[in-house]
């Protein structure tokens, strides 16, 4: 089990490297993590083969596991829709009463089904690797704990403990979070791990030799910062040092409102030669670009309330302006809706509010909640987006709203081209474009098409984790921890 110190400590990417290390060994693996909370998620089949979600970051660790990404993976998936409020979703399917349950209620309610999957992946297989949440020293939460030290002892897991080094405090962190556990908790800690280290790692002694005659655990990993490891960030956003390789020829600015959700999906854009992603919050961020530049309205949790947020920005002007002068713009799920004429929502879900106007849609909210993987092609494009007509895109859905054509306004013969029945839809110059289907970026031909590029595959950006392990890790360590 991989537990953190803090969120962003780097439990996800070293869940994920542990996956193909394992797997390539020629052990049957599993990754597992019992509650995660993340607006972005994946479409996999749950029991019976019904479709549902799952956190992404659960879903790359199984493939990375070279495993069939599926509901047991990640049991409990809290998305966020406020600040003090998250949609409920266990094993794949959003539940209105856990939803409205307190949240320390819920751990009770759901610990059966959480173990359950568990110990079905334990049996299935000959290694499941464990991802923590957040640090397993909340102490305010530790009596209410479903996703650390509960599921640690329930597995009789061997754990490492990983900080990242670069926020500074790591010993101070990895001692603090080892006191703060039970002495049975403590037992289970096999090592420490320090993450994102720059610098000569001589440099750290007698640190390490320090803290093991304080805890009597061994700083068994020490792995260097990496800016372009590959894999989409977790909790976090893109920064300028990952910028791809090349001059830039393309900026593709991603709005990030509030309740942003998928982010994940723009990760291969940061491997095109000559695409800069950013991230706008204002206007400023929108100012300069050329009408080759995108603008993307990704998905969100709260379209309503993403929509007001722009707004109060600013953003919906700049975004306004930027497709008056021929730019390029994407909406993608709540981003499509919000290209909309308007919202409507009679069932309580979202919230009804007036579209941005780029599209002449209609978005109505429904209690049933579209969640499937899709295969479409799209067909005539125009302007901007005319390279992806014929092509064959493989993604998925995830969303509430029904979207169509504003019948008032194709009656004064303002109608939107639908390229694919019922999931996107472009303007009649061409430079606009909103689509329900994530993932797209994802897809190699949609990419060529696009950009002309090839970007590494997600096989070669695993074994390049798990290779990077080889050198970080004291050796043996690694296998003594699956020895039974």
């Amino acid at each position: 089990m991989v537990l953190g110190t803090t969120s962003g400590a780097g439990k996800s990417w070293l869940t994920t490297a542990l996956c193909r290390y394992y797997s390539n060994q020629g052990l049957k693996v599993a990754p597992f993590k019992a509650q995660n909370m993340s607006n972005n998620a994946r479409v996999v089949p749950g029991p019976a083969g019904v479709m549902g979600e799952i956190g992404s970051a659960q879903y790359f660790q199984a493939l990375a596991a070279r495993a069939k990404p599926e509901v047991r993976v990640n049991p409990l998936l809290l998305k966020p829709e406020a600040d003090t409020h998250s949609q409920v979703v266990l094993m794949g399917q959003v539940s209105a009463e856990l939803t409205a349950m307190p949240w320390r209620g819920r751990s009770e309610k759901v610990w059966p089904q959480i173990a359950a999957a568990l110990d079905a992946l334990r049996a299935e297989n000959d290694v499941v690797v464990i991802e923590g949440a957040g640090s397993p020293a909340e102490i305010n939460l530790h009596a209410s704990d479903i996703v650390n030290m509960r599921v640690a002892r329930h597995a009789d897991a061997r754990c490492l403990l990983v900080t990242d080094i670069d926020r500074g405090g790591a010993f101070a962190h990895l001692y603090g979070t080892w006191a703060l556990l039970p002495e049975d908790e403590r037992a289970l800690i096999q090592g420490f791990v320090l993450n994102k280290f720059r610098g000569d790692a001589s440099l750290l002694a007698p640190a390490p030799q320090m803290l093991q005659e304080l805890t009597g655990v061994p700083t068994v990993a020490t792995i260097p910062m990496q800016w372009r490891h590959g894999l989409p960030e977790e909790d976090g956003v893109f920064d300028d040092r990952t910028l791809s390789a090349g001059a830039v020829h393309t900026t593709v600015a991603v709005l990030a409102y509030p309740r942003i959700s998928n982010l994940d999906e723009f990760q291969p854009l940061k491997n095109v030669p000559g695409v800069r992603l950013l991230w706008a919050r204002s206007p400023a961020d929108l100012a300069g670009l050329k009408s080759t530049d995108w603008v993307v309205l990704p998905g969100s949790k709260s379209t309503a309330a993403d929509l007001a947020w722009l707004r109060t920005q600013g953003l919906d002007q700049a975004i306004a302006h930027h497709a008056g002068q021929g730019g390029t713009v994407l909406g993608v799920c709540g981003g499509l809706q919000m290209l909309g004429e308007a919202l409507i929502d009679t069932a309580g879900i979202d919230g009804n509010a007036p579209g941005l106007g780029l599209l002449p849609l209609v978005t109505t909210f429904e209690v049933a909640k579209t969640v499937q993987r899709t295969q479409a092609q799209f067909s005539a494009m125009q302007g901007a987006w005319a390279a992806l007509a014929g092509v064959p895109a493989t993604g998925y859905e995830i969303h509430h709203g029904q979207t169509a054509q504003h019948p008032a306004m194709a009656a004064k013969g303002d109608v939107a081209r639908e390229v694919i029945p019922g999931i996107a839809w472009q303007n009649p110059a061409g430079n606009v474009l909103g689509v329900y289907l994530h993932g797209l970026f994802e897809d190699a031909a949609v990419l060529h098409a696009l950009f002309g590029a090839q970007v590494p595959t997600l096989d070669s950006v695993f074994d390049g984790l798990a290779g990077f392990l080889g050198s970080s890790f004291t050796p043996g360590v690694l296998d003594a921890l699956v020895a039974r």
